[in-house]
Formats: C-alpha cells, sequence, structure tokens
C-alpha cells in the first residue's frame, strides 16, 4: 500500500494494481486515522456539497446535494433535432435549427441551475454529460457566481432524469478506483 498524489495504490503479487482516488481534491481536511486505509475512508465520509449539473443533447438535471444526497432538484427535456443526412440548404437549415435548439436547451438549464442553486451553498461543482454543452451552461452571465467553484472530475451521463441526477449525487461522494491488470 503506498499513498500518491492520486489516491492510495494497492499493488498485486502479479503486478495487478488499484487505485482508490478519493472522492473530494486536496483542499487541506484530510482524514483522520492511524494509517492509509483509515485516512482514506475518513475523508470520503465528510458530507461535503454539490452543486450538480447534467446536460446532454435532449435534457438536463440540476441539483444541490449534500452527503450524497439530493436537497433540491429540477430536471427537464428539451428536443434537439439529431443531424440530418440531406446535404445542401437543407443541411444548412437542420444544422441552425438544432444549434438554436442546442442554446434553448443551455439557457434553461442555466436558468434552473441558477434557480436552484440560490440559497443553497455549495462548494463543488459536480457536473456530467456532453462536456461542450455543460462548458456553455456553466458560461451562462445567471451562473457566473457558482462558474469558478472547484469541480469534481466529470461523470459520464447518458440520460439526465432525476433517477440518473440522485444516483451521480452518491456517485460523487464514493471513492473511485481504477484497476489495472498485471502487463
Amino acid at each position: 500500500m503506498a499513498d500518491t498524489d492520486g489516491g492510495l495504490e494497492l499493488r498485486m503479487n502479479d503486478g495487478a494494481a488499484a487505485l482508490l482516488a478519493p472522492p473530494w481534491p486536496d483542499d487541506g481536511r484530510p482524514g483522520r486515522g492511524a494509517g492509509l486505509l483509515e485516512r482514506l475512508e475518513s475523508l470520503a465520509s465528510q458530507e461535503r456539497s454539490l452543486g450538480l449539473v447534467l446536460v446532454r443533447r435532449g435534457g438536463y438535471a440540476v441539483g444541490v446535494a449534500v452527503g450524497g444526497r439530493l436537497l433540491a432538484h429540477k430536471n427537464g427535456t428539451k428536443h434537439v433535432q439529431s443531424r440530418s443526412a440531406a446535404g445542401g440548404q437543407s443541411q444548412h437549415r437542420f444544422a441552425r435549427r438544432r444549434g438554436n435548439q442546442a442554446d434553448a436547451l443551455v439557457v434553461r438549464a442555466a436558468r434552473e441551475a441558477a434557480r436552484i442553486f440560490t440559497g443553497h451553498g455549495f462548494e463543488y461543482l459536480a457536473t456530467g454529460g456532453d462536456r461542450a454543452l455543460v462548458e456553455a451552461v456553466l458560461a451562462e452571465s445567471v451562473l457566473r457566481p457558482w462558474a469558478a467553484r472547484p469541480r469534481l472530475a466529470p461523470l459520464a451521463v447518458v440520460d439526465p432524469n432525476l433517477a440518473v441526477l440522485s444516483r451521480a449525487a452518491a456517485d460523487f461522494c464514493a471513492v473511485r478506483i481504477q484497476v489495472t491488470d498485471a502487463a
């Protein structure tokens, strides 16, 4: 067992390794305990507050969570047309329409996030889904007060709905394990 910058590394006799990464960045609140594993467990069990923003083409889910449990949330859908196989003028028209629909989704998600975030203090931004759309949402002026918060590693999200948001709130608070097989 070794303490590394990325977390706690476990090495097996066959060369396989597992990296146990704490859910929180190093911010001066280390875990307590006699050994490395106890300190990681203590750090992971600290209740931290999150502002969640999950966005994909077609939907969004935003919320505030503490200790992996949602305190406030909102999710919604907004149709964003998929790509068209048509060429020429039709292709350009569909691209403009798709862009306008995505812009409307971004504005709606940002407004709902600002509404949910107002009145709830949180420490970290936790994002997931389409990275370009997430960045566009966070760039909206209504989210300026929260956009500079420290961010946790993003999650892969297929469909941002209430169940996925609730699961994401818990997943962001969990120890991440990366297994590397023996060479």
